[in-house]
């Protein structure tokens, strides 16, 4: 099979992205692990596959494949690396998308100098719908490890995420304590870790360990994950700077509503490969 694709980035968060609207593609976990996989294919964090819209109500599907080959439900970096996409090879002439994904649906507006806002679903703090294996629903939850009880704070906001509070993320342990945590029994789907520091109210800095990724460089999903569990934590305003790795990301988020995600995305270049 020949695919072609484009190979895009939003703050060092890298993506193959792949057109499913003017031809079918249905990909294994196999042929996944080979796109990504940065010596034998193209290489990336994450496979991004834009479909035919699945219901009225949206524009175009969205799908999302680690590069270990495993589907999740959300990816804000990426969500915004497909709004570009779809401007750039003429899928749509319009500068507001909504875009439907395994778990949720979501709102991008291409704006100008390449940044991209992504309008996310409310978060969900019931344990149930995270998923965390508690009865009940609390601000902070501690979870057993191999290092101690870790204290951290969990939310689903399309993907789930547990984020821990730090005194600074340079130190912080994010390789022994994600790589644990992400395949935790207390997550039944895994999780996505964040490490978070505050530098004031509207400034916090995040390193993510991502499920079936590894740490990279930028997380959308984690940086709204880190400034609505903070905000709910009476820390940060509604509207805060999130600095990761590889750049700056701006969330807004009140308490019952949607989270608005901004940032740049970026083209690096197009190809073809042989499956």
């Amino acid at each position: 099979m020949q695919l072609k694709f484009a190979k895009m980035q939003a703050l060092g968060n890298d993506f193959v992205v792949l057109d499913g609207v003017t031809q079918a593609l249905v990909l294994s976990p196999e042929q996944c692990r080979r796109i990504a996989d940065r010596r034998l294919g193209i290489g990336c964090d994450q496979i991004l596959v834009v479909d035919p819209a699945p219901t009225s109500a949206a524009d175009f599907g969205y799908r999302i494949f680690n590069a270990d080959g495993s589907e999740v439900g959300q990816c804000g970096n990426g969500a915004r690396c497909l709004a570009r996409f779809v401007e750039r090879r003429g899928l749509s002439s319009a500068r507001s998308l909504i875009v439907a994904t395994q778990t949720t649906r979501m709102r991008l507006e291409l704006r100008s100098g390449g940044w991209v806002s992504a309008e996310l679903a409310a978060p969900v703090f019931a344990p149930a719908g995270i998923p965390l294996r508690r009865a009940e629903e609390a601000s902070t939850y501690l979870i057993a490890s191999d290092f101690g009880e870790i204290s951290g704070g969990a939310v689903n906001v399309g993907n789930p995420h547990f984020v821990i509070r730090v005194e600074d993320v340079e130190t912080a342990a994010v390789e022994r304590w994600g790589a644990q945590l992400m395949r935790h029994a207390d997550f039944p789907q895994g999780v996505n870790v964040g490490f978070v520091q505050k530098l004031d109210e509207a400034h916090l800095r995040l390193r993510v360990y991502e499920r079936g990724v590894g740490e990279t460089p930028a997380c959308g999903s984690g940086a709204c994950a880190a400034a609505v569990l903070m905000r709910r934590w009476g820390e940060i305003d509604s509207s805060v700077n999130v600095d990761l790795p590889g750049g700056r990301l701006r969330v807004n988020w009140v308490e019952n509503q949607p989270i608005f995600l901004e940032g740049p995305a970026d083209w690096v270049f197009e190809g073809e490969m042989t499956l």
